[in-house]
């Protein structure tokens, strides 16, 4: 009987997995990154990709000055229900009688929701969040504005210094989800008009607290 096309693809296959063939380049350096090092330090670096793919960044240089930034932005905007479900944050914000906090589950009414980060990637600008965080996977994507909140010493270069952060964090035991969100959500699905906030959130902001030795 004649093998059907999936058969003889899967033969190629089983056949490579069991003779592999030499690397044709044994000199090359394969864990070397491809792009150059950066040139400036990676809060600017982050800051400059962040804010060309329309993310909103405020850097602080402690934490009294977030918690006097994040007031004056949630009143600019008006912004009365910000939804927060880490335990570290919610601390925090109690402890400086930040009272536009909530720590309730009907996120339809979020004016916008407040998470932590694993960390933040400075070449491309982007954010890493894990299924571990008590976030969780709905509140960074559901209320139509996400605020991060982030501190200096966790920022990386690349997206394999991110994924190197998250093994070594949990393990090897990696996290069931890994989203790296790179500003706000969009699309141009339709007739190539870009659209934000399709499947998420419209807005993201970033507030980076100076704290190296966190």
């Amino acid at each position: 009987m004649e093998p059907t096309s999936k058969e003889r693809v899967l033969k190629k296959i089983r056949k490579a997995l069991i003779h592999s063939t030499n690397i044709p380049f044994p000199n090359i350096d394969q864990t070397a990154s491809v792009y150059p090092a950066p040139t400036d330090t990676l809060d600017v670096v982050f800051a400059e990709q962040f804010t060309k793919i329309q993310g909103n960044f405020i850097y602080c240089e402690n934490i009294p000055e977030f918690i006097q930034s994040i007031s004056a932005v949630a009143n600019e905007k008006g912004w009365n229900h910000l939804y927060c479900w880490e335990k570290p944050l919610q601390d925090l914000f109690q402890r400086f009688d930040f009272n536009k906090c909530r720590v309730g589950k009907t996120i339809d009414k979020a004016d916008a929701g407040i998470t932590l980060c694993e960390c933040l990637v400075a070449r491309t600008g982007s954010i890493l969040l894990t299924s571990r965080q008590q976030s969780g996977r709905s509140l960074p994507i559901f209320p139509p504005i996400h605020i991060v909140v982030a501190y200096t010493s966790q920022l990386v270069f690349d997206i394999k210094d991110a994924m190197q952060l998250v093994l070594q964090k949990y393990e090897g035991n990696l996290p069931s989800m890994i989203s790296i969100a790179t500003g706000p959500s969009r699309t141009a699905d339709i007739e190539k008009t870009l659209v934000l906030g399709a499947h998420g959130p419209k807005e993201v902001y970033v507030f980076l607290i100076d704290d190296p030795v966190r």
